[in-house]
């Protein structure tokens, strides 16, 4: 069980960097004096076992111009085939998304998202790390017409016994497919979280349909190339206003 849990632990981590609906994040901070909210969820199989969150609330404000703050408050859950089911709250991000470059015709735009997982689930139960844990990535982006591009690569420091220190690398292509409606697909692989733990790669296809202005629902799902995950994917609804226009 402790094994499970351990994994568990690792796997759940994608979902906690995620630029939704996907593990990939971009360096375009919400705009300034604007909000996006989100109700989503998470889920992840492998042969052992379901996890993820069900749900939780993701908040983003653009405090200044070209900075954002973020806070996920999430519900986690983790079902262990022939085992134990735990439901309850989990580890608490927080986080500030800052661009240093905007995008101009030759050049990326460029930021950064670091991020502290605090320890706020119970991590006998599997709901939590039990550590802190720091993630510093960089993401640049990349649009031509109706295509956009983003991706970078991360370093998590995550602390504990049986844990190590590990690296992220993904990127995304995302096409405006009709005016309310944009699909993508990405890639990405990480190191193992664990000490003699095996990296995987991954891969998602997911969509943003805009319902109006405030009103987006977003979805993904996808599967590993090579490693343990057989499903994986996310539903959520996000609302955007804000005091002035974006």
């Amino acid at each position: 069980m402790k094994k499970l849990l351990t994994i568990f632990l690792f796997l759940f981590s994608f979902s906690s960097f995620a630029g939704p609906p996907y593990d990939t994040d971009d360096p375009d901070p919400v705009s300034f004096q604007h909000w996006e909210v989100y109700l989503s969820s998470h889920f992840t199989s492998d042969l052992n076992q379901w996890n993820g969150t069900a749900p939780h609330v993701e908040v983003n404000y653009g405090v200044i111009p070209n900075v954002q703050l973020h806070v996920i408050a999430p519900m986690a859950y983790v079902a262990v085939k022939n085992g134990n089911t735990h439901y309850g709250y989990g580890d608490t991000e927080l986080g500030a998304k800052v661009r240093f470059i905007k995008e101009t015709k030759w050049c990326p735009e460029i930021g950064i998202f670091p991020l502290i997982e605090l320890p706020s689930g119970n991590s006998e139960r599997g709901l939590g790390n039990g550590k802190t844990q720091v993630y510093l990535p960089l993401w640049l982006q990349k649009s031509f017409g109706k295509l956009t591009t983003y991706g970078g690569a991360g370093y998590w420091i995550n602390p504990g016994e049986g844990n190590r220190n590990w690296k992220f690398y993904g990127c995304l292509i995302q096409y405006q497919l009709l005016e309310r409606m944009s699909l993508g697909t990405e890639l990405y692989h990480s190191t193992s979280g664990e000490v003699n733990g095996k990296g995987e790669t991954r891969f998602n296809i997911g969509s943003v349909i805009d319902l109006n202005k405030t009103s987006h629902i977003l979805l993904s799902a996808g599967s590993s190339i090579n490693g343990a995950t057989k499903f994986q994917c996310y539903v959520g609804y996000q609302l955007t206003f804000g005091r002035n226009p974006a």
